[in-house]
């Protein structure tokens, strides 16, 4: 099926970005991420080796640029300065200036604090680079978010890592409607039913990492995540039949033989 996802001036096929963190080494990531079939990976910069530390392995050993596309994350960062300074070192390093904003405010719940959120969001767009923006879901904030120029807003389904899944579908829908850029589910998803409900709902995309490495059988899970996309989106672009409250039978009663 030819349903690219467009993000910012780039163009994918798989709509299932993938984090890279939790596995047991490069290897298991790397296996990981071919199962979920996700072409965009993305790494914490202040937490993974993408060269910074010379004397030490590599993930873009295992993840090659040139094969996959990878997205640095300000995972970690708690200021707006922190962030930015991340980004610009990741630009430094490999050239990446499609970047994962993300500033945490809390570290019980890891919401993000908007507030940094968005005076490193309008830097960083002001320095061209494209951003992807973790956020709540507040319509406002990501309506706000998408016209000061990020190239995606990613509102949590639930707290990073819960694995609750979406709790407020309600919220989404009101994002999706007034949507100016993609819309991709971000934190908080924990199987593959989630991701099937946020691709129903008409989300472009959904990135998680803790789902599919926590889970008992890593690669087993990858697929399904894959699997559950790929059908949420699927049903989003047939259409739905409306709910009713009482039956309606499959076969019309009118013309039967008897």
């Amino acid at each position: 099926m030819n349903d690219p996802l467009r993000i910012g001036s780039r163009s994918f096929q798989s709509r299932l970005l993938v984090g890279t963190g939790k596995y047991r080494d490069f290897a298991e990531t790397r296996a990981a991420v071919d199962a979920a079939g996700a072409e965009i990976v993305t790494v914490a910069l202040r937490r993974v080796n993408l060269g910074q530390h010379r004397d030490e392995p590599s993930l873009l050993d295992f993840l090659p640029p040139s094969r996959f596309t990878i997205l640095p994350n300000t995972a970690g960062c708690h200021t707006a300065d922190e962030a930015v300074r991340t980004c610009r070192l990741a630009r430094e390093l490999g050239d990446w200036t499609l970047v994962k904003l993300e500033v945490i405010g809390d570290p019980q719940t890891l919401y993000p604090d908007m507030r940094q959120t968005f005076q490193a969001a309008e830097i960083l767009v002001a320095e061209g680079f494209e951003v992807m923006v973790y956020s709540t879901d507040d319509p406002v904030a990501c309506r706000d978010f998408a016209a000061m120029g990020c190239v995606a807003v990613m509102p949590l389904a639930a707290p990073i890592g819960s694995g609750l899944g979406i709790r407020n579908p309600y919220n989404l829908q009101i994002i999706l409607e007034q949507a100016r850029v993609p819309i991709l589910v971000d934190a908080g998803v924990g199987t593959a039913s989630d991701v099937a409900v946020a691709m129903e709902l008409g989300c472009d995309g959904v990135l998680l990492n803790t789902a599919i490495a926590a889970a008992r059988n890593p690669l087993l899970m990858a697929e399904a995540m894959r699997l559950g996309v790929e059908a949420g989106r699927r049903a989003f672009l047939a259409g739905r039949m409306p709910r009713r409250l009482h039956a309606n039978a499959s076969s019309p009663l009118d013309g039967t033989f008897f």
